[in-house]
């Protein structure tokens, strides 16, 4: 069920909020019990085959792979420190991704088998259970702290509704339990001050996806399709326009769907991390990655990074664990060698970078102008992003070497695609004015304190109050009703979130 469909606007989300409402004076565990039930509802709704609208084998698997973690990290948090503790988180993390990897990965690494060995003749062909990434890395997460004693005795339906909790289920924010678990046992939740911010947010993170990314799409779309499709090298401007439509079409489509589950969550008076703070404004990829799917940076950080060695063993040793790390997390987003390669780059550009920050301060030289430093990240960020979207090598080389003028620098060729005829690329321009100039909704709704804060973000905790921030005032109201008209006029059909089968 996806947050831009009329089955979630009309019928999901006001059946779950009434329910919640009229359960308020009924047991806790009842309380929590709705909201586990609504979740795993709205996760079965889900079904790859068209004829069966619900698909209880996925919600079997959810359930299991909740059940068999929490118990274990329940044993585990007895045995933390001990050397059986430690086999048994080895085999409750094997486990994991063994799961992941059968449904993720097994047919990526059966092709390259057949394409060495030419055994098995044929790859059957598996269905990716819905958030399998997600929840997979969040239980990972669990049985860690766990066996670090980390954890508290939580109750069975916390864990489930931490693992569950439509909002955030689908793709993120990757949530932390010592986030989530204190929220669930609030009994004041203060809706009344709640609802007016989380409808904000929901709306604007609808707007981001069905006005802005949506439109987008229309623009790279096409131009992948030149390189990947009909096998043509685009034009430098094409290439260009192609690379920077998707940069702006997956920010808008993944920070819209994080505002949304922000706005979502807010309703029933739970706030999730920040996922996404103006990462095209960063000056350097290291700050790129403090920006952007903040909650994947801190999960890749603290339970990939640190545990290799992270920066204590050198230099070297820490130019080694940036690369793996990144290149594990380009892995994580997809079972392909362009995800693969997609995070090799950027293992590549933090190694550099870090080079440079202490190059730089053993040469005690100054920093590079902001907008020269912002614009030489986003244009590396741009040529992951290549990788990111591109079917294949071929495809991604194609539209690379058009960037950088290998393929000549004629800007209008005769045989144009109909979008660069069009004048649909000029909607770039206000765009990407936008993302570097504009405040983002965290700062916008930043007195209502919309968000979370990740460790070591650069999102501030507080700070000064301007007048475009977001109050309970006519004007504000005003502009709520014409962004929902805004999104109304474009909501004519129902697209999947980029993310939204990872």
């Amino acid at each position: 069920m996806l947050f831009n469909s009329y089955t979630f606007l009309l019928v999901f989300l006001p059946i779950a909020l009434i329910g919640w409402h009229a359960l308020q004076r009924a047991p806790f565990r009842v309380v929590l019990g709705w909201l586990v039930m609504m979740s795993l509802v709205y996760y079965g709704v889900w079904n790859p085959d068209p004829n069966q609208p619900w698909s209880p084998k996925y919600v079997l698997l959810i359930l299991g792979s909740c059940t068999a973690n929490y118990y274990l990290g329940r044993r585990l948090s007895v045995l933390k420190f001990t050397r059986p503790g430690k086999l048994l988180l080895t085999a409750g993390v094997t486990a994991n991704l063994a799961l992941l990897g059968y449904y993720k990965y097994a047919g990526f690494l059966g092709s390259i088998l057949n394409s060495l060995t030419g055994w098995p003749a044929s790859v059957p062909e598996i269905v990716l259970p819905l958030a399998i990434s997600f929840f997979t890395f969040l239980q990972i997460a669990y049985l860690v702290d766990a066996y670090r004693g980390e954890t508290e005795e939580y109750h069975f339906t916390d864990y489930l509704l931490f693992v569950t909790f439509f909002p955030h289920l689908i793709a993120g924010p990757l949530i932390h339990h010592r986030e989530m678990m204190p929220q669930f046992r609030k009994t004041n939740h203060g809706w009344h001050r709640d609802f007016p911010v989380a409808l904000g947010m929901f709306l604007m993170g609808l707007f981001k996806k069905v006005v802005i990314a949506d439109n987008i799409a229309r623009i790279a779309t096409p131009i992948f399709g030149l390189a990947a499709d009909d096998g043509r090298d685009p034009t430098m401007l094409e290439a260009w326009i192609g690379a920077v439509a998707y940069a702006l079409q997956l920010y808008f489509d993944f920070s819209g769907y994080s505002d949304m589950a922000l706005g979502s969550a807010r309703l029933f008076g739970i706030r999730f991390p920040l996922n996404f703070h103006s990462p095209y404004k960063a000056d350097s990829i290291v700050e790129f990655w403090r920006r952007w799917h903040m909650t994947l940076s801190r999960f890749l950080r603290d339970y990939l990074y640190i545990p290799l060695g992270g920066n204590r063993k050198g230099p070297k040793r820490r130019y080694v664990n940036l690369f793996l790390t990144m290149l594990l997390g380009g892995l994580w987003h997809g079972a392909g060698w362009t995800f693969m390669m997609w995070g090799a780059l950027h293992g590549l550009f933090l190694c550099v970078n870090h080079a440079w920050f202490g190059l730089r301060k053993k040469m005690a030289w100054r920093a590079l102008p902001k907008p020269l430093a912002i614009a030489l990240t986003f244009v590396a960020v741009l040529v992951g992003w290549v990788f990111f979207r591109a079917h294949d090598f071929a495809s991604a080389g194609r539209l690379l070497a058009s960037m950088f003028g290998l393929h000549g620098f004629g800007g209008w060729p005769d045989k144009a695609t109909r979008v660069i005829q069009s004048a649909e690329p000029l909607k770039l321009i206000p765009v990407l004015i936008g993302v570097w100039l504009l405040p983002n909704t965290q700062e916008i709704f930043a007195r209502y304190r919309p968000a979370l804060r990740v460790s070591g973000a650069p999102y501030p905790a507080g700070g000064t109050r301007r007048w475009w921030q977001w109050r309970p005032t006519k004007a504000f109201a005003a502009a709520t009703v014409l962004l929902a008209i805004a999104t109304g006029l474009q909501f004519d059909k129902v697209s999947e979130f980029i993310y939204f089968q990872f």
